[in-house]
């Protein structure tokens, strides 16, 4: 598939389900090639979990739990928001995309006349990986979203995870097969988005 014709099929898919052909040095392929993006000053801060099987259960179970809590059970139900949960869970496993904040802080430091505009030129980094992830699993026939239930779920996911006291989560990328039907995308006009002078 040509890079044009990935970025066309690349779409938020929610409802997933497993695929068979899913292994783990397919998704590590897939993270050694997304780690050629840029990154202002090389600070490379972004950091990967990568949940499969059980820590994918587990995270969205945490999920779950929390959305109850805040909502309430009914309310969970009715908006479909529980329905969304398990279409998620549905899927392969779920990559959490963290920040590491110790190295921001190092840059700062380093770089003291850019200091404010680090933080911001790391998450444009992370941005490019997450998409850069993305249009690989899109590439071998998986799909994805990209979702944020940080920083409600930050402290029960860094105790189940063992995860670092500087890391940040900046979201979460559910992936599996597609299991819904999608409509068709609206662009605002080329002309609104875009201007040549």
């Amino acid at each position: 598939m040509e890079l044009k014709d990935t970025i066309i099929k690349r779409r938020s898919i929610r409802k997933l389900k497993k695929s068979d052909i899913v292994n783990k040095e397919m998704i590590e392929e897939i993270l050694r090639t997304a780690m050629y993006v840029p990154s202002a000053f090389n600070m490379q801060s972004y950091r990967i979990v990568v949940l499969d099987e059980k820590g994918h259960n587990d995270l969205w179970d945490i999920v779950e739990e929390m959305l109850i809590d805040k909502m309430g059970k009914e309310k969970y139900i009715d908006r479909g928001t529980g329905e969304k949960i398990a279409g998620f869970k549905g899927g392969n496993g779920t990559l959490l995309i963290y920040e590491d904040e110790k190295v921001l802080e190092e840059k700062g430091e380093k770089f003291k006349s850019y200091k404010a505009l680090v933080p911001s030129w790391s998450y444009q980094g992370s941005g490019i990986l997450q998409y850069a992830i993305w249009l690989q699993l899109v590439e071998i026939g998986l799909s994805a979203s990209l979702q944020h239930y940080n920083p409600m779920i930050d402290e029960r996911v860094k105790e189940r995870f063992e995860i670092d006291d500087n890391w940040s989560l900046i979201s979460q990328i559910p992936f599996g097969l597609s299991d819904e039907e999608l409509e068709p995308r609206e662009f605002l006009p080329f002309d609104k988005i875009v201007r040549f002078e």
